[in-house]
């Protein structure tokens, strides 16, 4: 039999990717990767390391939607991608992603975020 995982009884986490543009999720879709910005690289490692599994929910800022969601497949490292052109973002991670769909925020307006004064989750 297997040894259950390390992280078995720990929490899950969630996180809203907001991407400046569709390209970065296409490029992230066909190659199972991702990069953020460093200020967000602590709080997403952080959370890869204290928890079973991390989701991270993509929208492109502006346009009133979810693109799909995909776990969290690795820790944040120190290699940059030249995919993104753009200094500002650090280390790329995998991600597996699980569903690729635009789904208007109106559709999770029911969800509140307790730990942004209960807004809703868009």
């Amino acid at each position: 039999s297997q040894s259950p995982s390390p992280r078995q009884n720990m929490p899950v986490r969630y996180f809203i990717m907001k991407s400046s543009n569709l390209q970065n999720i296409d490029i992230s879709q066909q190659k199972g990767v991702w990069s953020t910005t460093p200020s967000n690289e602590r709080k997403l490692n952080g959370a890869f390391w204290e928890s079973s599994t991390v989701y991270l929910i993509f929208s492109v800022q502006g346009s009133g939607h979810f693109q799909g969601f995909a776990r969290m497949g690795s820790a944040i490292g120190c290699e940059k991608s030249q995919d993104w052109g753009s200094a500002g973002f650090g280390g790329v991670f995998k991600v597996e992603w699980i569903r690729k769909e635009s789904i208007p925020f109106q559709f999770a307006h029911h969800l509140l975020n307790p730990w942004n004064d209960s807004k809703k989750v868009q």
